[in-house]
């Protein structure tokens, strides 16, 4: 795993540089340094990436805050798929007699918005969220979208600020060693069933599973499913056998709903 690590710290483009951001170069309250500081194990070295971290949608173009211009989406796009890597890296080491379609299900059982945000609740992260003057601060830091964000951009930071080893290390404190790790790997999560409770609080048809493509030999055929309900396609999945490409094909439609309910916030 070290060479794995080494040659991914390697790559010139997770650094930021070596200087060093004092705290009063950001807005952040000394008590959420400090929190940062425990949290990450070492002192940040651009306390402004972990600011944005913290920035809630809400701040940007808020009168109150007029050098803040960025929120921390851009920074939970790039977490997202460094916890990816990191999670998938781990099951694949530890889960052997897994088939890729069951690592795909697990991993993604990890990384949901909900468990996500269970971690984040853990580690007290809402606390600390930048957000805007007339938000609704209360439910915005109970919020599991906006939780499940910035624990992901969190991430995001401690990458780009600490690299791959100190990024994985948080993974491992915070999510691997979590309490309810075990469990939520066990909990069987059948993303079909939740997609036909989605349509049925919304009085809509059932969705329907297509396959779209089957490619290769017989003998180890990778199949595409599409779900659509009233004729919209919601999500598609790849996989070898079809109840997995389904599910997968449900998750990504979970997600899509997810996003475009949380854009709506």
């Amino acid at each position: 795993m070290e060479q794995f690590w080494q040659k991914l710290t390697s790559f010139a483009f997770h650094r930021t540089g070596e200087q060093t951001f004092e705290a009063n170069a950001t807005i952040l309250a000394q008590e959420t340094v400090d929190y940062l500081q425990q949290l990450v194990g070492t002192p940040g070295n651009n306390m402004l990436l972990y600011q944005t971290a913290l920035t809630h949608r809400s701040v940007v173009h808020d009168p109150a805050t007029p050098n803040i211009i960025e929120s921390n989406q851009r920074l939970e796009f790039l977490g997202d798929a460094v916890l990816g890597l990191l999670i998938s890296d781990y099951l694949f080491r530890h889960f052997s007699a897994s088939p890729e379609g069951e690592l795909s299900n697990t991993r993604a059982k990890i990384v949901n918005s909900k468990s996500l945000a269970g971690f984040a609740r853990t580690i007290g992260l809402g606390k600390h969220f930048l957000l805007g003057e007339s938000a609704d601060h209360h439910n915005i830091r109970e919020s599991e979208s906006a939780l499940a964000d910035a624990f992901e951009s969190l991430i995001g930071a401690i990458y780009l600020d600490k690299g791959v080893e100190v990024a994985y290390d948080f993974v491992v404190r915070h999510i691997i060693n979590h309490a309810n790790f075990k469990s939520i790997v066990a909990t069987e999560y059948n993303y079909k069933s939740r997609l036909i409770e989605y349509t049925q609080s919304l009085h809509l048809p059932q969705p329907v599973y297509t396959v779209i493509a089957e490619t290769g030999a017989e003998h180890e055929k990778n199949f595409t499913v599409g779900v659509t309900c009233t004729d919209k396609l919601l999500g598609t999945g790849s996989a070898r056998r079809k109840k997995d490409a389904e599910q997968l094909a449900a998750r990504e439609a979970m997600e899509r709903i997810s996003e475009e309910s949380s854009s709506e916030c």
